[in-house]
C-alpha cells in the first residue's frame, strides 16, 4: 500500500512540491541540463557524419578528375601528338640526326 502511494505521489508531482523540493528542482534541472547536453551532442555527431560523408564524394569526383585530366596530358605528350600539332604550324622533323657536343673542362 505504502508504495501504490509513493508512485501515486510522483504521479501527480508532489515530490517537487513538498519540504525537500529545491533539491528535487535542482535535481531536475541537472538532468534536463545533461539530457539537452547529450541531444545537442547527438546533433552534432551525425551533422559531422554527413559532412564527412559529403567531403569524401567530393574527394572521390575529384581524383576522378585528376585521373582523366593525367591521361589527357599524356596523351598530349605522346612523340605522334607532337608531330601533328607541330606540322601544323608548319615544322618538320630534321632529316639530319643531332650532333653531340662534348665539353671539356680544363683542371
Amino acid at each position: 500500500m505504502k508504495v501504490k502511494k509513493g508512485l501515486l505521489d510522483v504521479l501527480k508531482g508532489k515530490f517537487l512540491v513538498s519540504g525537500d523540493a529545491p533539491k528535487n528542482w535542482l535535481f531536475l534541472l541537472y538532468a534536463s541540463f545533461l539530457a539537452a547536453m547529450m541531444i545537442s551532442s547527438s546533433h552534432q555527431a551525425d551533422k559531422k557524419v554527413h559532412e564527412i560523408a559529403q567531403l569524401t564524394e567530393e574527394v572521390r569526383g575529384l581524383r576522378s578528375e585528376f585521373v582523366d585530366t593525367r591521361r589527357h596530358v599524356q596523351q598530349l605528350k605522346l612523340e605522334s601528338s607532337l608531330k601533328h600539332v607541330v606540322a601544323e604550324k608548319g615544322l618538320k622533323p630534321s632529316q639530319k640526326p643531332p650532333k653531340k657536343i662534348i665539353v671539356k673542362t680544363i683542371d
